[in-house]
């Protein structure tokens, strides 16, 4: 069955938390009997080279959302009466988002005064104002929308945090609401675009799903949501005043934020996390069990075969640590760790291996090379150089190396060496170099943040986060057994090769769109819709006739 995929991604990169920014890669090119029509939200289309039954769409203009304004715009007077209409959605919407929540509210469709109900409500007016007036760019910056940010904000039910908000957090909140409210403006909802598609795959909530939201609201197009990484927990991971920002104006974008996402989970026909520690993140905000399925990335296992078959388990004495540098990752803890292993182990050796850091975006982790820099000084502080004799030249047990360079040319050169795979996050989301460790059949010791506990399930030493001796205590008791090392890294490959493989990631998908348009009435161009249009049966080889039911006896039994 060929189906017609409309999905939308962020920027031309779907997906982008961690290390699984070529999810929809694999996904498109795994997925090739279907055909996939790829929306890029907030940033240009990806530039690498689609196979054929991926069709990018280009928004309105030269493909940006900001490129030109909606194509109907020109044949739209925004008289009294669009006027008035925006005014009525914009303070609704307002509403919803400046209002404290009544205690014990739980998130969801109501009547009433209710915040979400009221933020839902002012959406889908918005939504509708702008697809007959062609786009809202210049109303969501008026004065008029920062008069009615105000007025809500000084409301009797207002959030304390946000009626303190000033002309400057006024004004600069509205112009981020402009920016995720951007794609209510895109020339994608008519039936040569979204309207064409049989499925909507949104690669991440909030602003991004946006579109999806509006297919539904407009054609009824189902709608799925997947997610690796939750973007809400990224604006709360990031501490008070750490991006500049005064405490009204983070209070108003969180709220955007968590009532987008609640929207997101409210309207989305399933809901695909990546692990368990994302699908409590949408429970909390809304999202029915029923209506969520964990699916975990699917990661290339091949490359990593041969170091995984490989019966020797590293160099002896060895612990890798491998990913981005940054504070989350708390090396200073792994440093101090390692320097109490070291005195009760000598002749350890730890290697850090980097990768290229990923842009910070709002909220994020700081230079990483300033990081880099205090725990390479750190280091030599902790770790003076030896030698082995009067004449030979000191090194440093620690080596900080750079993936690519000549000391760690591939990833696989990397974990082959490892004797333990060492892992010192105090915030993750799914760490991917973990899921190579478990490729490779290499033991680990991790903290235990995020997914770790679900993707590790018994194969690998887990401790406590921030606790640099109960880290060096695990590293020890592997580096001196290994046969338990050997056991627990065969063990690991096992599960990762069932759980997280590429494979099983397209077989979950090809499954959960099949089933999704089960569910779904067959769309005539014309409008109507008419249920099981398309039966089962119908995609059988061969010819398939009802046996007739002779009258009066009723129907069969199902």
């Amino acid at each position: 069955m060929r189906v017609r995929i409309g999905l939308i991604t962020e920027g031309g990169t779907p997906c982008a938390s961690g290390d699984t920014g070529a999810w929809w890669q694999r996904l498109v090119h795994g997925l090739a009997p279907h055909d996939f029509d790829l929306y890029a939200v907030g940033g240009p289309l990806p530039a690498a080279p689609l196979p054929p039954h991926v069709r990018p769409v280009p928004a309105a203009g030269e493909g940006a959302p900001t490129a030109g304004p909606h194509p109907r715009a020109a044949r739209r007077a925004h008289g009294r009466r669009d006027r008035r209409r925006f005014a009525e959605a914009f303070h609704a919407l307002a509403t919803g988002l400046t209002a404290e929540d009544a205690p014990g509210h739980a998130p969801g469709p109501a009547a009433g005064d209710d915040p979400a109900h009221a933020f839902a409500t002012g959406l889908g007016a918005l939504a509708d104002l702008a697809r007959d007036r062609g786009g809202l760019p210049g109303a969501l910056r008026s004065d008029e929308a920062v008069r009615l940010l105000e007025d809500a904000c000084r409301a009797p039910r207002a959030r304390r945090a946000a009626a303190a908000a000033g002309l400057r957090d006024l004004l600069a909140f509205a112009d981020h609401l402009e920016r995720a409210l951007r794609p209510l403006s895109l020339d994608w909802y008519d039936e040569t675009a979204l309207g064409a598609a049989d499925l909507c795959h949104a690669t991440a909530g909030g602003p991004v799903a946006l579109p999806g939201l509006l297919a539904k609201r407009f054609f009824g197009t189902p709608l799925l949501v997947t997610e690796y990484g939750v973007g809400l927990r990224s604006h709360y991971l990031a501490g008070p005043g750490a991006d500049g920002r005064s405490t009204a104006l983070r209070t108003l974008l969180a709220a955007l934020h968590g009532r987008l996402a609640g929207e997101t989970y409210r309207a989305a026909d399933l809901l695909t996390p990546g692990n368990a520690h994302a699908r409590r993140w949408q429970e909390r905000l809304g999202a029915g069990r029923d209506r969520v399925r964990t699916v975990h990335p699917g990661m290339p296992a091949e490359r990593f075969a041969e170091v995984g078959e490989d019966e020797e388990s590293g160099e002896p004495g060895t612990l890798v640590w491998i990913g981005r540098v940054e504070p989350a990752k708390d090396l200073v803890a792994l440093l101090h760790a390692f320097a109490d292993l070291r005195a009760r182990q000598p002749g350890t050796r730890l290697r850090i291996v980097s990768v290229p850091a990923e842009p910070a975006g709002p909220g994020g982790d700081g230079d990483p090379c300033a990081y880099l820099a205090q725990c390479a000084a750190l280091a030599a502080q902790l770790f003076p150089d030896e030698a082995t004799g009067a004449h030979a030249v000191g090194e440093n047990p620690v080596s900080f190396e750079e993936l690519g360079g000549p000391e760690a040319p591939t990833l696989e050169d990397v974990y082959a060496s490892a004797a333990v795979v060492v892992l010192s996050s105090t915030v993750e989301g799914f760490p991917a170099s973990l899921v190579e460790a478990m490729f490779c059949a290499r033991a680990t010791v991790s903290t235990d943040v995020g997914a770790v506990v679900e993707i590790i399930g018994g194969t690998g030493l887990v401790v406590p986060p921030r606790n640099p001796r109960a880290l060096a205590d695990a590293c020890l008791a592997l580096l001196r057994d290994p046969g338990r090392r050997h056991r627990l890294g065969a063990a690991a490959r096992a599960r990762a090769l069932e759980l997280f493989t590429v494979d099983q990631n397209l077989a979950a998908f090809r499954g959960i769109y099949l089933e999704l348009l089960s569910h779904a009435p067959a769309r005539h161009r014309g409008g109507s819709d008419v249920p099981f249009a398309h039966p089962a049966e119908a995609h059988l080889p061969g010819s398939w006739t009802p046996k007739a039911v002779p009258a009066g006896t009723g129907a069969p039994d199902a």
